[in-house]
């Protein structure tokens, strides 16, 4: 690529119409990818003829005496001179945290017109004479297009791109327009420095061996580390929809290692990443082939008729549901029961919502239940796209327009290393929980051959939930104690869905609510819970300590002569990319 001169006011005019033209394609590619919609509109154009016009009249009255103030500092300022703040930045906005958006004129009237038309536009969206799940997803396309359109995106309109542009005599330019071809041709925003990290080097790290595999899982066994362990092994069945060693990142911030530690002999499912041959897998297989057949194994091993068990987000949708079918059989396996972040109870789905509709299931169900895989990357997206400033913008801000190399940070790791998933167990998921949530209807499912009750699960069970949580909504992880029919401790963390979970010790950080007192509503149960400084983790040690059962000596060996140690922990599957 030839030099580019980031003094020559050429070289930012080609460059701002080649980023608009690639912004374009992004935001078509983000939105297509999601299923939301084909085309951002311009919301405050296309809305306004819906309203009340008492309504509008409002909504102006207070809109146009800013957009009066803020056009006579456009008018009045000069090269140098301050313009006043008709409009700052939300608490939390690190678009414009640099000093030149409230220094330099120019940027800070961009800024302040950018934040006066978003405004109008969420304050429109939120307005909306529609129905409320409609305003739900109007309100979170407004916020995708707000995003996507913000002056920071665009190198002409972003000045800590020109001053790093001029800093580096132009090779930032260079290197964000490689960086933004790589990710192209990846089909992802790369959001940590990748080369940091590897599986079964400095991730996934707990020692274990591979103690059974079947087509959809290995099942680990970690080592012990205490001379004794508990009689009641762990299992723990992790998300589906990404790798087990969110659990498992680095051993000062590891799950596992911290429950080995207490002396639990724990297992852990490692869900294969689907290839094509298996892409008719159901939800079905996913209970017997993957949850049962795990707790069978480890039933066996750790030479125990009872097991403790702990479901991480789908992971522990599914769990419950498997706890449901043995209920169902009169089998009294699983003698407690942890569920992280998990919803059992659909009605609010939280911003994921959004992409659920019956209109673009039924536009994909043929051929997903025909065998093909709903894919990890296009969930990750989605995903992403909830958080779309933090996740998304942002990257492409530093990556593609300053030509930074993201900081390396083994969640964002994680959170790239999406799984795949079998068509039709996608479908079942989608229809019987987020669209008609029947799940926490008695009797209205059946799986495996079993009427599903979530009443006849009585294991007493810890419910953790997060508070800032964007998939699972915490108010909605507080419904499971009334849908389960054992006792119930729900535990409230600070952070979202990951963070919150993911909150070791030491160092001390966050903290967490307890409230012993059930309340009908959460709010209720919230204003009565006690804060506490810290990490939940002891708190979940103390509750399942008694459930773990009397100790033991440690096992020398993994695996026993029925299911003896097959290959070194992380194993096969978790190495396979989506």
């Amino acid at each position: 690529m030839a030099p580019l001169d980031p003094r020559d006011p050429s070289t930012w005019f080609a460059l701002q119409v080649h980023w608009q033209d690639a912004q374009r394609q992004w935001v078509s590619y983000w939105s297509n990818n999601a299923a939301a919609t084909s085309a951002l509109p311009d919301v405050a154009s296309d809305l306004s003829g819906t309203f009340d016009p008492t309504t509008l009249i409002a909504l102006n009255a207070n809109l146009a005496p800013r957009v009066e103030a803020l056009w006579r500092a456009t008018v009045d300022a000069s090269w140098g001179s301050a313009v006043p703040d008709v409009i700052t930045p939300k608490p939390g906005d690190r678009r414009f945290n640099a000093a030149a958006w409230r220094e330099q004129p120019f940027f800070a009237l961009t800024k302040q017109w950018y934040l006066l038309y978003a405004e109008y536009c969420r304050d429109l969206a939120h307005l909306a004479p529609v129905s409320a799940t409609e305003r739900h997803r109007l309100e979170f396309m407004t916020r995708q297009y707000l995003d996507a359109i913000a002056p920071s995106n665009f190198p002409a309109s972003n000045p800590e791109v020109f001053a790093r542009a001029v800093a580096t005599d132009g090779a930032s330019i260079v290197q964000g327009l490689r960086n933004l071809a790589a990710d192209a041709e990846r089909g992802r925003i790369t959001m940590t420095d990748e080369k940091a990290f590897a599986v079964g080097r400095n991730l996934a790290m707990t020692p274990g061996k591979i103690v059974y595999r079947n087509d959809l899982v290995e099942l680990i066994q970690y080592d012990a580390t205490t001379p004794e362990v508990h009689r009641r092994p762990l299992l723990i069945v992790p998300p589906c929809i990404n790798k087990f060693y969110i659990l498992d990142l680095q051993p000062s911030n590891s799950y596992v290692r911290h429950a080995v530690a207490l002396g639990h002999t724990v297992f852990m499912v490692s869900w294969r990443n689907i290839p094509a041959e298996l892409g008719h897998l159901t939800w079905d297989d996913y209970i017997e082939q993957g949850v049962i057949a795990a707790l069978r194994v480890v039933q066996d091993i750790g030479d125990s008729k009872e097991v403790n068990a702990l479901g991480f987000c789908v992971g522990g949708t599914l769990l419950a549901s498997t706890l449901a079918v043995l209920a169902a059989r009169k089998d009294t396996s699983v003698a407690s029961l942890t569920l992280l972040t998990t919803m059992l109870d659909f009605t609010d789905p939280g911003e994921i919502g959004v992409y659920v509709s019956r209109e673009l299931l039924a536009a994909r169900e043929p051929q997903l239940m025909a065998g093909e895989r709903m894919r990890g990357s296009d969930l990750a997206n989605a995903f992403a796209s909830l958080r779309a400033n933090d996740l998304v913008w942002n990257y492409v801000v530093s990556n593609y327009l300053k030509g930074e190399t993201p900081p390396a940070f083994d969640l964002l790791y994680w959170n790239g290393d999406s799984a795949n998933l079998p068509g039709p167990m996608y479908v079942y998921y989608l229809r019987n929980m987020y669209l008609d949530n029947r799940l926490r209807e008695r009797n209205a499912l059946t799986m495996a051959g079993a009427p599903i009750d979530l009443q006849q699960i009585t294991v007493p069970t810890y419910i953790f939930a997060s508070r800032d949580d964007h998939i699972v909504p915490w108010r909605a992880a507080y419904k499971n104690t009334t849908l389960l029919g054992g006792s119930c401790t729900f535990v409230l963390g600070a952070s979202g869905h990951v963070a919150g979970v993911v909150n070791p010790p030491t160092p001390p950080k966050r903290n967490y609510w307890t409230n012993d007192v059930h309340m009908e509503a959460p709010d209720d149960w919230l204003a009565g819970a006690m804060a506490v400084p810290g990490s939940w983790w002891p708190h979940w040690a103390q509750w399942l300590d008694p459930h773990g059962g009397p100790l033991r000596p440690a096992p020398a060996t993994a695996g026993n002569a029925r299911y003896p140690a097959l290959d070194a922990a992380p194993g096969q599957y978790v190495l396979a990319s989506a």
